[in-house]
């Protein structure tokens, strides 16, 4: 079967940057445009709108500079205007060779906005075209608004069209500027021009207010569309536009009389980039990208994946330079932890997969996100237990207050005999141990000396990870280790102290 090849022209930093609030610097335009043409592989960029400012100005003109020493010139584009070539001076003075016309699409914004006949748009028009290709620069035509002048103003499309036909011009683009298209429509109307132009070449540009972009699009390249128009994380004014990294796998994955160059494995590397640039975070369950999206919640689809990769589809992570994930929390099973043990090359028996599994599902029931990098210390603190528990910490109180000593009330249990002590100390911590000693104290127990105290949290964790306190005490001359996992630093010593309470008890 032959495949019809398909340009991908990427508008993140043009009209993805009309997300509200979002600005990206000269130098961040550089970065995006230079990772989207050489990396990602992108057909065009579109980067930028004509006259915005003295800044917008520079920026074109840096990647404009870049682009003509890496033979990408023509792939760089900008938006201009009907505006008696102030925009073509613009473009000239920013060493940019091609521009996306913007024009009216429906009778209704040439009618109320521009407030023109047809006829005078049409003249207003071919003299940009004219200049633009005195002054060496392509021409492609925007036509604003195209949706709802093919459902409202169909003649005036069409007289539009036949008058474009005339012209020299390389792409005619129909947006759908107000996302209002279904997928139906977006078929019919794409169809029926391209059966009258089968020889023009037309972009389709999709926005996504009613979540249909990708839909849209599937329908567009059915009916014939030449092109697209897609942005980096679905970037874009309103709901933005149909996203990219959806619908590459889409074309991909159920497309295949389409081809496109784009290289999918950089996907998720320039949807990060962008994140991190725009400011606007990826919603950890989008398509592709989201942080979740390969995550394994459910316990049944570990098992299942460890026995025949039931639950793999054809979405595969590594195919966008990602790996997939077990998650563990109150829903994971077995199969979840021994998917992790797997990747962190440990091994554990079954008794104590189990007492493992119990203590994450604790977590879980606590709201707790449990990670990966976190399953070695929940392994620690659970298999830490070789005693025989004697005392239990039935409660406390911690107050912290400016300006005052901490101080601690505990209710703590030796061998079925209860006591409560309340003290002060330097910090929380000590003054639990202070109403500690003071139970021990009157049972006339002596309490092991504290020598080392550590804390330490799993690598690149959030302020909500769980820490580990490991506690290094003395008693008789010998020094032993106990350990303690909570979120809370504070009670985290307080379970590590625990444990050695029990140790010393016997």
């Amino acid at each position: 079967m032959s495949r019809k090849k398909i340009e991908i022209m990427d508008t993140t930093l043009r009209d993805g940057e009309q997300t509200s609030s979002v600005s990206f610097s000269a130098s961040e335009k550089l970065t995006i445009a230079k990772l989207l043409l050489e990396e990602l592989k992108v057909d065009r960029i579109e980067i930028a709108s004509a006259r915005v400012s003295e800044g917008e100005l520079q920026a074109v003109k840096d990647v404009t500079k870049w682009a003509s020493q890496n033979n990408y010139l023509q792939a760089v584009e900008v938006l201009t205007f009907v505006d008696k070539g102030i925009s073509i001076n613009w473009m000239i003075e920013a060493g940019a060779k091609v521009q996306n016309l913007l024009t009216k699409g429906s009778l209704n914004h040439l009618t109320h906005q521009l407030k023109k006949t047809p006829n005078q748009h049409f003249t207003e028009i071919k003299e940009n075209i004219i200049s633009a290709k005195e002054n060496n620069i392509e021409t492609n035509i925007y036509l604003e608004d195209w949706s709802n002048g093919m459902r409202n103003s169909k003649a005036y499309v069409l007289e539009f069209l036949a008058f474009l036909s005339t012209q020299p011009i390389k792409r005619i683009m129909l947006p759908d500027t107000l996302g209002v298209l279904t997928p139906s429509e977006s078929y019919e109307f794409i169809k029926e021009i391209k059966d009258l132009y089968p020889n023009l070449h037309f972009d389709f540009h999709a926005h996504n207010d009613y979540d249909l972009g990708v839909s849209n699009v599937m329908e567009g390249l059915k009916a014939g569309a030449d092109g697209l128009h897609l942005t980096v994380n679905g970037m874009g004014e309103r709901a933005g536009n149909a996203p990219m990294a959806s619908t590459i796998a889409v074309i991909n994955d159920f497309m295949p009389h389409i081809e496109i160059g784009v290289n999918e494995t950089f996907l998720f590397t320039i949807s990060k980039l962008v994140e991190t640039f725009s400011g606007v975070m990826i919603p950890s369950n989008k398509p592709v990208v989201g942080a979740n999206v390969f995550t394994q919640t459910a316990g049944i689809h570990a098992d299942g994946d460890n026995k025949n990769n039931l639950y793999f589809s054809e979405l595969m992570p590594e195919r966008f330079g990602r790996t997939r994930k077990y998650a563990l929390g109150k829903s994971s099973g077995k199969a979840n932890i021994q998917k992790n043990l797997q990747e962190l090359g440990l091994q554990l028996n079954d008794d104590d997969i189990k007492k493992v599994t119990q203590r994450i599902i604790e977590l879980g029931d606590k709201k707790q996100v449990v990670t990966k990098e976190d399953l070695p210390y929940i392994i620690s603190d659970v298999l830490d237990r070789t005693y025989e528990e004697n005392v239990t910490v039935n409660s406390y109180v911690l107050t912290h207050s400016k300006g005052l000593k901490p101080s601690t009330t505990v209710s703590i249990t030796i061998k079925d005999e209860t006591f409560e002590e309340s003290s002060q100390g330097d910090g929380q911590f000590d003054a639990f141990m202070n109403a500690i000693k003071r139970v021990f104290k009157n049972k006339k127990m002596i309490l092991p000396s504290l020598v080392d105290y550590a804390v330490r949290i799993p690598p690149g964790s959030n302020s909500d990870a769980l820490c580990e306190t490991i506690i290094t005490w003395k008693k008789d001359d010998k020094e032993f280790k106990t350990r303690g996992l909570d979120s809370d630093q504070t009670v985290s010593a307080i379970k590590a102290t625990e444990k050695m309470l029990n140790i010393v008890v016997d």
